[in-house]
């Protein structure tokens, strides 16, 4: 082989080493999307509120962790393991709301900080008050600490939070007018998750799963039409009858919105990733499937393209009357609240799909002996496999830390008989259409 007489440096690679480097150039570049991502919805083309052709792609930046897009299951955490179905030996756990005014640390820092928006906006803050539960309770999931509106003015829809009333958004969005608003995702107005995603992997390592999360469009879209909380969902209700095409704008964009934030968590460090559909338990089953459905399975389709082995987590209060439904969006855990019987709940969507959940957040008042006993119905009931304990809902104010603590030391203590797994494996399966 030859040398070059030129006075720049040159690397000589071996034949073979060349071309594995340019798989893995050709690999990561695939499946974690090292390049442009999606166009925003052509339905706003069509209606006329964007001059075709004149939307730019939003960037999303390169996998900082590539093994969140890719698998590597000898390493996963125990949660991913159990998301996808892999054998483990005891069921992980953890909770939603698992950081918050329950706990001592978490308040004190409120009052150093008494803005929600600064808390759950600012990395430093982000990370700390993520780690809170880390490093008191050890989860086996450590969830960033956010907002499922975080994301809202990053795609055109400002919004405050007051002390009472909670999230308020000034300018809601009722007629066709109100979409020119709307933009594609600016991903450079969210880094400060990102930042704090790629924190919480380095500090928590494959200890535990990082996960991160989102609203579903139909969720995000209660609160940008009713311009805040409600208890009622007229005004949305309503608008699914007197302004459908605006309404399905909308989702539309939020659906392009959201998965491109799923795969932004995702390529920030994120092992998984949580869908709240947390007002689509107030649909009639038949119009969450029109209204919310749809645009689930598109997320769902989207980010699989992207990040194809990334479990997704699909989450929504008083879901009982459409667990079935749930499972037809493509996600690989469905979470339970604690309104449906876990046993039931299993029956019905088989063994081929995980399930989460789904332990009265209530039960924690009780003697700690009773959170214990609640615990063992509750895995016993999901079954040896693909499940992932957790609440039916958040962790509520109040709840004594000593009782969180004996949570997470009840479900270490569990072990998964392997002779009932591979009874399980053998006997017949429960399938649901998928």
């Amino acid at each position: 082989m030859g040398f070059s007489t030129s006075t720049r440096p040159v690397l000589s690679f071996p034949l073979g080493f060349s071309f594995i480097y340019l798989f893995y150039i050709f690999y990561f570049s695939r499946y974690c999307n090292l390049g442009l991502a999606w166009k925003s919805s052509s339905l706003f083309v069509q209606l006329g509120f964007i001059p075709n052709g004149s939307i730019k792609p939003t960037k999303i930046s390169p996998c900082k962790f590539p093994r969140a897009c890719l698998s590597s299951p000898s390493s996963d955490p125990l949660l991913v393991k159990a998301a996808r179905g892999d054998p483990v030996n005891r069921p992980p756990a953890w909770m939603m709301r698992q950081a918050g005014r329950y706990m001592a640390a978490y308040r004190k820092l409120a009052e150093k900080y008494p803005s929600f928006r600064e808390r759950s906006e600012t990395t430093d803050l982000i990370v700390e008050i993520s780690l809170q539960p880390w490093e008191a309770f050890h989860p086996d999931g450590v969830i960033i600490f956010s907002d499922i509106l975080t994301p809202l003015p990053a795609f055109g829809v400002p919004f405050d939070i007051e002390e009472v009333r909670g999230p308020v958004i000034h300018s809601p969005l009722h007629h066709e007018e109100d979409l020119k608003a709307l933009h594609p995702i600016d991903l450079d107005k969210l880094q400060f998750v990102g930042e704090s995603l790629q924190i919480l992997r380095r500090e928590v390592g494959e200890q535990a799963a990082v996960l991160g999360f989102v609203g579903a469009p139909w969720t995000i879209a209660t609160y940008i039409v009713e311009g805040g909380t409600t208890r009622t969902y007229t005004k949305i209700k309503s608008m699914c009858h007197t302004a459908p095409h605006v309404l399905r704008a909308l989702l539309s964009h939020l659906t392009v919105a959201i998965a491109e934030y799923i795969v932004f968590q995702v390529q920030s460090g994120a092992h998984c990733v949580q869908i709240f559909d947390s007002w689509g338990g107030q649909l009639p089953p038949h119009m969450w499937d029109s209204w919310s459905k749809p645009y689930i399975d598109k997320i769902v389709s989207t980010v699989r393209t992207k990040c194809p082995q990334t479990p997704l987590v699909l989450y929504i209060n008083g879901n009982g009357g459409i667990l079935e439904r749930m499972k037809l969006t493509g996600v690989d855990v469905i979470g339970l609240d604690w309104t449906v019987d876990m046993e039931d709940g299993r029956k019905r969507l088989g063994n081929d799909i995980g399930i989460q959940g789904n332990v009265d957040p209530a039960v924690l008042f009780s003697p700690l002996s009773a959170v214990a006993d609640e615990i063992k119905r509750v895995v016993k009931s999901a079954g040896p496999r693909h499940h992932i304990l957790n609440l039916g809902h958040g962790v509520l104010v109040g709840t004594p830390e000593e009782a969180v603590a004996h949570f997470f030391n009840v479900a270490r203590s569990l072990k998964i008989d392997e002779k009932t797994v591979e009874h399980e494996n053998n006997a017949p399966k429960t399938v649901v259409g998928r």
